[in-house]
């Protein structure tokens, strides 16, 4: 009798066994809908998308440092990628680096685009500048997506060879099978096939439950319908037995592990051992195969919870997102307009900020477009408060520059001696000084100083020499106050003999007296023109009526004369029209006129007495074409 190898003896799984296996691999999402009967997670048959879900906790690193990026560290993240070896890099991974670098170019693009705009120019010529960074930032890019795809092009290649390879296999378990009578013989070759077909890797995602299951029904061909020694037989039975009991407590034991991720990664590794055991004896089955699914089905209930609870936790964080985003959005900073009101508007910017790095992730679709949506405006923010700070510290140079002129020109006229050009000098850059801004608060009072120094130092110095000219002024101020209070009088009798001759010789009088204190002269001038305008007034309305009267016994004389009538006010029209060019052309002269020295102030004194005079006589040409009207009418 031929010696057999009792070490190496296997068997395969019932078709009990293999029809509870093969539904083991539905998603998680399965448990949901289906709850009453859990189920095993076979994470060669997830979608990618689960994949990535699962080991999305160990990229969180990662996903907190793109929230603060730059290109620099982009480009370090992008070449530190492509030294990696290409199972290590994840799709996701190399496109979350692009959208990364692409959210920063855009809003480099915009703030190029804003400044365009503001330079005046028309937008819709705008071009984004070539960045050179980029184009070496999509160079290695496109080189990790290369290395990816020819290494993805390499196990696809590698699990068509491990199909045909396993298929091969198959075919032979299938041909020992067909061999009855040579079990002895080809045992340990069937054992080497199954050693063999279970080293061999992945084949096609497509193809990976209808190879297995036609290994297994192989298997299960070769062992329950050839006549096998029973003895083997029971042997490989319990040792394929031990073996699952073994892999049932290790996934009773998952259940208490706290880390969900590794617990579910852990439970893979045991159906994959669960698959390469061989079936045991038929009766035992279905029980032990419904121990390990139990055990696996507790794994896979919190690993399901764990994600409802993660998914639940970035809606909420997405919510909160977007409301930060409209809260932000809402802050209206375009008519800021002072330090404080920027100042204080930062601190809310800040606070919402702080709000923002307070909140955990959102979904991986959201995350992304809500940061940028939230970084673009705080960019927006800072770029406009900078703009006005730079605007304002060019207005203040500008302003510090025209007080410093100011300053200067002060300095250099103080030690004047003109006293009348120069205080009207120094008037005039007072009120200058006082229509120019703010200057920088640390040039403010050094500014300030040298100008009100000069000032003092002219006014101090200027007093001190006109000390002499103020009494004079005084006195002349006290003879023009008796020179206005004699005109008045004269204005309460103006019928009374010399009254005309008394009005110009305190006139004559007044031209002879010297200045008045600058502050009283406005004054006594306006009183001086009031008294003289309120007699020449009443001087000119006795004449007028004397005149009139003699006009009227002119007409008297030419009733029913309409020829001389008329010629008469064709006269009288002409004359109108005469006196009206010579008020227009007065007036036009006082434009031109200064009252600030003495000989301008006299002309257009001048000037303002013949107007009024010739305002008088239209008024009464005016009169006497209605009285020639009624005689013509």
């Amino acid at each position: 009798m031929e010696t057999r190898d009792l070490s190496s003896l296997q068997s395969a799984p019932g078709a009990a066994e293999e029809q509870s296996l093969n539904q083991a691999a539905p998603q998680a999402q399965a448990e949901e809908s289906n709850a009453t009967e859990p189920v095993a997670v076979n994470p060669e048959e997830q979608a990618e998308d689960e994949m990535v879900e699962a080991i999305e906790s160990e990229e969180a690193v990662e996903e907190t440092a793109a929230e603060t990026a730059t290109k620099e560290s982009l480009m370090a993240a992008a070449r530190a990628m492509l030294e990696k070896a290409p199972a290590d890099v994840q799709r996701d991974q190399i496109s979350r680096l692009r959208l990364q670098y692409s959210a920063l170019r855009k809003i480099e693009t915009e703030a190029e685009r804003t400044a365009w705009a503001e330079a005046g120019n028309d937008p819709a010529a705008f071009a984004p500048a070539v960045d050179a960074e980029e184009a070496a930032f999509n160079e290695v890019i496109n080189q990790v997506r290369e290395k990816k795809n020819a290494w993805a092009a390499e196990q696809e290649a590698k699990r068509q060879e491990n199909l045909a390879a396993k298929n091969d296999i198959i075919n032979q378990i299938n041909e020992l099978a067909a061999d009855t009578d040579n079990v002895n013989r080809t045992f340990p070759l069937y054992r080497d096939l199954q050693d063999r077909f279970n080293a061999l890797g992945d084949v096609p995602p497509t193809e990976e439950t209808g190879v297995w299951k036609r290994f297994q029904e192989a298997r299960e061909h070769y062992s329950d319908n050839l006549k096998i020694n029973k003895e083997l037989r029971d042997y490989d039975f319990k040792k394929n037995l031990d073996a699952k009991i073994l892999l049932i407590e290790q996934a009773v034991a998952l259940d208490a592990e706290e880390d969900v991720i590794t617990a579910f990664r852990r439970l893979q590794d045991l159906h994959d051992k669960w698959r390469q055991v061989g079936p045991v004896a038929k009766e035992l089955r279905e029980e032990i195969w419904q121990k390990f699914k139990d055990a696996s089905a507790a794994v896979d209930k919190k690993y399901q919870a764990f994600f409802e609870e993660r998914k639940a936790r970035e809606a909420q964080n997405e919510a909160a997102k977007t409301a930060l985003c409209e809260q932000i959005e809402a802050l209206d900073f375009s008519a800021l307009g002072s330090f404080n009101a920027w100042e204080q508007m930062t601190e809310q910017i800040i606070a919402l900020q702080i709000e923002w790095r307070k909140l955990g992730f959102a979904s991986r679709k959201a995350n992304n477009a809500l940061f940028a949506r939230f970084r673009q405006r705080c960019d927006e923010f800072f770029a406009a408060k900078a703009a006005y700070f730079k605007t304002v510290k060019e207005e203040y140079a500008t302003n510090l520059a025209k007080k410093t002129a100011l300053a200067e020109r002060a300095e250099a006229l103080k030690d004047s001696t003109d006293w009348r050009k120069a205080t009207d000098e120094f008037v005039e850059m007072q009120k200058e000084w006082k229509t120019i801004g703010a200057v920088p608060k640390k040039h403010s009072d050094a500014v300030w100083k040298r100008f009100l120094g000069a000032c003092d130092y002219f006014f101090d110095h200027k007093k001190q020499a006109t000390s002499g000219q103020r009494t004079a002024e005084l006195a002349n101020l006290e003879a023009k106050r008796q020179i206005v209070a004699d005109l008045e009088a004269i204005a309460a009798d103006t019928a009374a003999e010399g009254a005309q001759d008394r009005m110009r010789e305190l006139q004559e009088k007044w031209q002879a007296t010297g200045h008045v204190p600058f502050k009283e002269k406005d004054k006594v001038n306006d009183a001086y023109r009031a008294a003289v305008n309120t007699l020449r007034r009443a001087f000119n309305l006795t004449e007028s009526r004397a005149r009139m009267d003699r006009f009227a016994d002119n007409l008297a004389q030419l009733d029913g004369d309409n020829a001389k009538l008329a010629r008469e006010r064709e006269r009288l029209a002409r004359a109108l029209e005469s006196r009206r060019i010579e008020i227009r052309t007065y007036e036009n002269n006082l434009g031109f006129l200064s009252s600030k020295s003495k000989s301008g102030e006299t002309m257009v004194n001048e000037f303002r007495r013949k107007i009024d005079h010739l305002k008088d006589d239209i008024a009464q040409i005016e009169e006497k074409l209605r009285m020639i009207d009624s005689k013509m009418a």
